[in-house]
């Protein structure tokens, strides 16, 4: 079964450069304590990692 990652919005993106807000954007969150469910890929742990000061994650099982 494939792995899974929760990712979980901690921080507000108010001031915070467009690239990271479109990040944020991109992983389907917008407020802080919002919560997704993503499969566990390169692409997804990329923007986990370019945003990892704005949210926090955890591996699943599927």
């Amino acid at each position: 079964m494939a792995k899974k990652l929760k990712i979980t919005q901690t921080r507000s993106i108010i001031d915070r450069p467009k690239d990271q807000k479109r990040t944020i954007e991109a992983l389907g969150l917008g407020r802080p304590n919002y919560e997704v469910v993503h499969n566990d890929t390169p692409q997804i742990r990329g923007m986990i990692r370019k945003v990892a000061h704005l949210v926090k994650f955890e591996e699943t099982e599927g």
